[in-house]
């Protein structure tokens, strides 16, 4: 029997996509219960390809003991497409169908908060050491406009 495709969900993150990824159901029964293929199989392989406009990856395969478990694919191009497709393989059982192509655009710095965020923050910053040089030099830690001593000349 081929094993597949997986259910595979992306969404977004910062320079990266969060893949998540749900076993495909088996049609194996006991005992009237329907097994799930980790009750078959105990662990799973599964690879993912990532496709953007440039180039298809396969990435290396790993493992998975749970029926819903997810990953993230980082160091990526912001703001760009990328796409994903899941195998999910046995030891046992090699024959399987990948995943449907999903795709979603990888975060970029320049969410609509953030921008806000990082110009509030400078003007902050810009006030509490505007107003630190203005105590030093009302403090008389700053002499400008004095002139040297003639010993220092």
């Amino acid at each position: 029997a081929r094993l597949g495709p997986p259910e595979v969900n992306v969404t977004p993150c910062l320079n990266c996509i969060n893949v998540t990824m749900k076993l495909p159901t088996s049609h194996y029964r006991e005992k009237g219960k329907l097994l799930s293929l980790i009750d078959i199989y105990e662990e799973l392989d599964y690879e993912i390809t990532l496709k953007s406009q440039d180039r298809e990856d396969k990435r290396a395969q790993e493992k998975t003991t749970e029926e819903v478990f997810s990953t993230v694919i980082e160091e990526l191009y912001p703001s760009r497409n990328y796409c994903v497709s899941v195998v999910v393989s046995a030891s046992l059982n090699k024959h399987s169908i990948p995943s449907p192509w999903k795709c979603v655009l990888s975060g970029s710095m320049a969410h609509p908060g953030y921008h806000l965020a990082a110009v509030a923050g400078a003007v902050c910053v810009s006030l509490v050491i505007g107003a630190a040089l203005k105590s030093l030099h009302a403090g008389g830690y700053f002499l400008l406009g004095k002139s040297l001593p003639r010993a220092l000349v």
